[in-house]
């Protein structure tokens, strides 16, 4: 009979009365070694390239070294494939920014280790899982963080950052609520997503909330006390204003107007009473008109006169009334 070795970590299983003279080395190498090594060993892998280790029996394979790590520059996501039923040790210590991935034979969905990320990877009888995980923040110090499977932060849990900083170069889920203490930047040339819904949708509502709205097409934020619009401004018809304002002029006659320009004190208007006030009214195709009809009741203010185009009718009661020192001209 020749020596056997075990399915999972390749150790050599010598029967009774093989190996005379030489079962020393056999147990130093093909055992203790190889056991040393799937304790304790580390496999380097510096290639820019997907990766299978082999799985093969003895001392060639390469799948038993307990800690895989990953060094040198990366330029895309770059795959391992490693023996399956074995723990692993993952460490990225990659530049470029990318992520690796383990997989197990066959191949398996596997679990993504960002650059900067150690974790901890298992298999659970179908895929390889992460146990722990750690990411090294800006100061050096690190952060354990639990993944599930997908790399995403496992169950209902949120994720609540405290530290110095954060620094994400991948792509990070969380399945439950993102919670940064300090100030958040984005620094890509990319675009940033954020939260959208129908107006239906909208969620309860908390001050400085900011999401898009799919019913209005613009993207709104909450004040404190209303949902209102980002990037523009709503228009509203003013009837009671009673004081003068300067006159907008917008871009847009409904919706959201998303350009407004500004009159002066040369152009002013009084929504109350719908009066409008000019330094010189100029009617361009030389015609001025007027109603031949006073339904509303006005005061000529000192100081002030007036002319009309008759003939004039004062209708339903109203009265014009004129100041001292004010004249109404009819012509």
């Amino acid at each position: 009979m020749t020596t056997a070795y075990t399915s999972l970590l390749g150790l050599a299983l010598p029967v009774t009365g093989e190996l005379s003279g030489t079962w020393g080395d056999t147990v130093n190498d093909q055992i203790t070694a190889l056991l040393d090594s799937a304790i304790a060993g580390t496999t380097t892998l510096s290639t820019d390239a997907d990766v299978t280790l082999t799985t093969t029996t003895g001392a060639a394979n390469t799948s038993r070294q307990a800690v895989l790590l990953c060094s040198g520059a990366r330029t895309v996501l770059r795959t391992i494939t490693a023996a399956q039923s074995k723990i692993y040790t993952v460490i990225n210590a990659t530049t470029g920014g990318f992520s690796v991935k383990l997989v197990g034979v066959g191949p398996t969905t596997g679990v993504t280790i960002i650059a900067g990320e150690s974790a901890v990877c298992a298999w659970n009888g179908s895929d390889f899982i992460k146990t722990s995980s750690t990411i090294a923040n800006a100061a050096g110090s690190n952060t354990q963080v639990q993944f599930n499977n997908s790399g995403v932060l496992g169950g209902s849990a949120n994720l609540t950052w405290s530290g110095t900083a954060l620094a994400v170069t991948g792509t990070v889920a969380v399945t439950g609520a993102l919670t940064a203490t300090l100030d958040s930047t984005f620094s890509s040339t990319g675009a940033l997503i954020i939260s959208k819904g129908t107006t239906g949708q909208r969620p309860t509502p908390a001050s400085g909330m900011l999401r898009f709205n799919t019913t209005t097409f613009e993207f709104e934020g909450y004040n404190g006390t209303a949902w209102a619009s980002v990037g523009g401004a709503a228009l509203s018809n003013d009837t009671s204003t009673a004081t003068d304002v300067f006159p907008l002029f917008a871009n847009a006659t409904t919706g959201t107007a998303s350009t407004l320009f500004t009159g002066n004190a040369s152009l002013l208007y009084k929504p109350s009473t719908g009066e409008f006030k000019a330094r010189v009214p100029v009617a361009s195709n030389g015609i001025v008109v007027n109603s031949q009809t006073v339904a509303t009741s006005y005061t000529i203010a000192a100081g002030f006169s007036a002319m009309s185009a008759g003939p004039i009718t004062l209708s339903g009661g109203a009265v014009v009334t004129l100041s001292s020192g004010s004249r109404w001209v009819v012509q």
